[in-house]
């Protein structure tokens, strides 16, 4: 229970202390725990120099230091760029774009990184590891748009083929169809004309019929030749 509060009395003395601390003083402190490797720390001690003084460039690039440390980008892009801002010396300003184009370049955003080094290099030209960082980035940049028209071309050429391979089994079906369709009529038409001659056969024969029933119910007419 002794140990316990005697922690509780430490926690509420440094806390005490930070907030009589002046902005600067926090940043002090915060460095010398970003030093330790104590990343986590030193982020809350530059948040409590950003928070006395949110206009201090320093609080806000280191704090934006110790979040990049943490893997914590996303919030550590905010502070760089605060900083970048805020910060009157040119150096300072191009190590904060700098350490922008790092974070978007691990994210293999190689637009937004390249133009953070390219603003490194305006402000501070003799900055080599922007320089440097600059042109593997075009490169990266140069290889994923290619590797994206090529990922394109293949899937527009499988949808042509796609396309082609349907269209081709419209026409055989189209093809077929017809086929059916001419051998229908063929079938039909062949009935059709049996039927017809058929038809005709017995009406000949029914023609006939009459004929010769007609010719045995008429009387004789023939005379005798004479005799020479």
């Amino acid at each position: 229970m002794t140990k316990r509060l005697y922690i509780i009395v430490c926690l509420l003395m440094m806390f005490v202390e930070m907030n009589g601390q002046t902005s600067n003083q926090l940043i002090r402190e915060g460095n010398r725990l970003f030093s330790s490797k104590k990343y986590a720390q030193s982020e809350i001690l530059y948040r409590k120099a950003v928070d006395k003084d949110v206009n201090n460039a320093t609080a806000n690039y280191n704090l934006g230091r110790s979040l990049q440390e943490q893997k914590k980008n996303a919030e550590a892009k905010k502070f760089y760029e605060a900083a970048a801002k805020l910060e009157k010396d040119p150096i300072r300003q191009s190590s904060s774009y700098n350490n922008l184009g790092t974070i978007f370049q691990n994210e293999k955003d190689y637009t937004k990184a390249i133009e953070a080094y390219k603003n490194a290099l305006r402000h501070n030209p003799n900055h080599n590891n922007a320089r440097y960082n600059l042109e593997l980035c075009k490169q990266k940049q140069k290889q994923q748009k290619q590797k994206q028209q090529s990922s394109n071309d293949k899937k527009n050429k499988s949808n042509k083929d796609k396309d082609k391979k349907k269209q081709s089994q419209n026409k055989n079906q189209k093809n077929n169809q017809k086929k059916n369709n001419q051998q229908k009529d063929k079938q039909d038409m062949s009935k059709e004309n049996a039927e017809q001659l058929l038809n005709a056969v017995k009406q000949q024969e029914k023609e006939t019929q009459e004929r010769l029933s007609k010719a045995m119910r008429q009387p004789s007419d023939r005379k005798l030749d004479k005799n020479w």
